[in-house]
């Protein structure tokens, strides 16, 4: 009998051949490694996939847009994926025809298609009528075996799910980038790469409708007024923000003089909950505010540690941690290394964790094997570390945290201050990523009178809404029901990529704010929400065979078809209300020859770019970038052109290379290291221009420009 497992990536299938048959011969063909074991007259083969072996492309790819699709090896569709053919010639040479197919790969929408093609494909169509499916959400010896050991049958709902969510996105962003450079070809006869896709377009629409909120907001004075105490405290009147200055004159004089007369001292006890476990969310929004990594590193770093065996499957939804994941079992084996050991030595029995509300069907709340890692990067190790210290924390106590209130009364006004500590520190000892407040609680009670100092105003303004970073753009996400847990974050990363966004702080370029409203100008349908939504409804009841995978298909042709027509409609006027967009957003300066503009440009001749004036050929005037080099908001103070960055490491220079502006080893000092004491130095990176540490890697500070530390 030949029994053929299919694994989702060569070191899983390592992994799995290990915990299975520790005497499995590991064998290459060509530079593809594959293990193969018998015994009696069983044979058994483990192969690998490399993520997707099968991508979409249009069964007639010479049609105006692409509706009929069919499955194809990835490296014929990518010439960058040629690695692929190797992975699939050994599927085909050593798992076609055998008796029972294995499906192993990961247990989710994505990794169930990626197995559930490799075997249709690679092995044969009748080998899908023997496959059964191994569920784990470790990569643990004791998980895989179990897994093997009582194989389920094959979620035909996720296929399909996963196979619709592939043909959605690819009718909707194919079809409408493909339309949307065919205007700009039309009414320009130019050439331009444009993107539009089913969720994408959608979340740069609520990042630029932020972006105008921010922008027309108009600020409103208003005044705090604040007394300050003999004992160095500071009260604040109960009156809150007073937006009439009269009204801040009048109690200014009323209080004026006057000593401070305590009315009321209450002490309130406030029980504070262990935190809730990881779902991928969470530890995404976590790792931003503690370490102020991107979601997609977390979600990288996530995967290679569950690869690895250290922690669980990351692509979860749930905030729960059933019992059968052996609490006390990776307890124990995390005691091993003293610095956990010290917090589970003081957690109480029986177990219980602290839930959240979401649930997973497939996977529990991310949460460490017990397995501890031998070699790990920086950036791993934090993500591990933080894993870890979440889950010994769930099973912690809780803490109690203690508030006073002063009430004051100073010439008739009335005044309070607020002081708060820990009182019970209960599971917090085991978090140290938590901020605690543990502030002096000063001797004061009721009839007491406190001498003043002054009383002052502090003058403020109303803000604008907060712009999104990555991780709150993906709790938005989430709470809108765009995107799921496993794309949000490359959906982010491919509008920084697109270059329609910019900035930890998020804001929108000119060109990305441009692109959206021409969109929704004359095609809203395309920036719509709700149709997102309602497809994303639709893919879960696939997976819960509420409705078909062919109906929801045709329903997006059909609403593809929709908006292809509004852009016919309106072909002339999208293509020069976007090509406008992309011509602005290439404006880096104006011409010191004749005033125009200066813009990015591109030589398909010599495949590089650079900057050029816009009233060519009337003006010549040209500069030449180097290979990689990007052009800064920055400009030279000798000559005022742009600045840009370029090489390794980075260096900065002036865009005309002989003007002699070059800042020695791209070095602007701006500040002192508010952790380690080196100089802070202005970087440039993927979100543009901002300040770090010189002493990296061994120290990581980091901040915006704006937001350099006093020194």
């Amino acid at each position: 009998m030949h029994e053929v497992i299919i694994c989702e990536k060569p070191k899983s299938s390592e992994k799995i051949a290990g915990a299975l048959f520790p005497d499995a011969e590991r064998k290459k063909y060509r530079k593809v490694s594959y293990w193969e074991y018998s015994e009696g007259n069983k044979r058994v083969t483990i192969v690998s996939a490399v993520g997707h072996l099968y991508s979409l492309r249009p069964s007639k790819p010479g049609e105006e847009h692409f509706f009929d699709l069919e499955w194809a090896p990835l490296h014929e569709i990518d010439k960058k994926k040629n690695y692929v053919k190797d992975y699939l010639n050994v599927i085909k040479k050593f798992a076609a025809g055998a008796d029972r197919y294995i499906h192993a790969c990961d247990y989710d929408i994505e990794g169930t298609l990626i197995g559930f093609n490799a075997i249709r494909y690679g092995c044969g169509e009748d080998a899908l009528q023997k496959t059964v499916r191994m569920k784990f959400s470790t990569l643990t010896r004791e998980e895989i075996q179990s897994a093997y050991e009582k194989p389920i049958e094959l979620d035909c709902g996720q296929v399909d799910s996963g196979a619709a969510r592939h043909i959605l996105d690819f009718i909707f962003g194919v079809n409408i980038s493909r339309s949307l450079m065919k205007s700009v070809k039309e009414a320009t006869n130019r050439f331009i790469k444009l993107s539009a896709g089913r969720v994408q377009t959608p979340t740069l629409a609520i990042l630029v409708e932020r972006e105008k909120e921010i922008r027309e907001f108009e600020p409103v004075p208003y005044w705090i007024i604040q007394a300050e105490l003999e004992s160095g405290i500071v009260a604040e009147s109960r009156r809150g923000k007073i937006f009439q200055r009269p009204l801040v004159d009048e109690v200014l004089e009323r209080c004026s003089g006057s000593d401070a007369s305590v009315r009321g001292v209450k002490v309130r006890d406030t029980v504070r909950k262990p935190p809730v476990p990881f779902d991928l969310g969470s530890l995404q929004s976590e790792a931003y505010r503690v370490f102020g990594f991107s979601p997609k590193k977390t979600q990288t770093i996530a995967q290679n540690l569950y690869t690895e065996g250290y922690t669980s499957y990351p692509r979860t939804s749930s905030q729960k941690l059933p019992e059968s994941i052996g609490y006390r079992k990776i307890l124990d084996r995390l005691s091993e290394d003293p610095r956990f050991g010290a917090h589970i030595e003081g957690l109480s029995e029986p177990l219980k964790p602290h839930e959240g509300k979401k649930v997973d069907d497939a996977h529990p709340a991310i949460h460490p094997t017990g397995l501890l890692p031998s070699d790990l990067s920086s950036d791993e190790r934090k993500i591990y570390e933080l894993i870890v210290h979440r889950f010994i924390s769930v099973f912690g106590e809780d803490a109690v945290l203690q508030t006073m209130r002063v009430d004051l009364e100073i010439g008739g006004e009335e005044f309070s201050f607020s002081r708060k500590r820990v009182s019970k520190r209960g599971w917090m000892d085991s978090y140290p990523y938590t901020r605690i407040e543990d502030e002096v609680f000063p001797d004061i009670s009721e009839g007491d009178v406190m001498g003043v100092v002054g009383v002052s105003t502090l003058e403020k303004e109303t803000k604008p809404p907060a712009r999104y970073n990555e991780a709150s753009l993906i709790r938005e996400l989430e709470k809108r029901g765009l995107g799921t847990k496993s794309t949000r974050a490359d959906i982010i990363a491919k509008l920084y990529d697109r270059k329609y966004i910019e900035g930890k702080k998020i804001r929108v370029s000119p060109l990305g704010e441009n692109i959206i409203d021409t969109l929704t100008k004359y095609c809203e349908k395309i920036t719509s929400e709700e149709l997102t939504r309602q497809f994303e409804r639709e893919l879960e009841e696939i997976m819960e065979g509420k409705i078909s995978r062919d109906r929801v298909v045709d329903e997006a042709i059909e609403e593809v078809k929709s908006i292809l027509s509004d852009i016919e409609r309106n072909m002339k006027d999208i293509g020069r209300d976007l090509y406008k967009a992309y011509q602005d957003s290439r404006v880096v300066g104006e011409c010191p020859a004749c005033g125009r503009n200066l813009v990015i440009k591109y030589s398909p001749r010599n495949k590089s770019t650079f900057v050029g004036c816009s009233g060519y050929p009337d003006c010549r005037t040209v500069y030449s970038l180097p290979r990689g080099a990007s052009v800064l908001k920055s400009r030279c103070e000798k000559c005022g052109l742009p600045m840009i960055s370029y090489g390794r490491p980075r260096q900065r220079a002036c865009l005309d290379p002989s003007c002699g502006k070059k800042e020695s080893k791209g070095e602007e000092i701006v500040g002192k290291c508010p952790e380690c004491g080196s100089d802070l130095i202005k970087r440039s990176g993927r979100y543009g221009e901002f300040v770090g540490c010189k002493g990296f890697p061994r120290c990581r500070f980091t901040c915006s420009v704006d937001d350099v530390p006093a020194a």
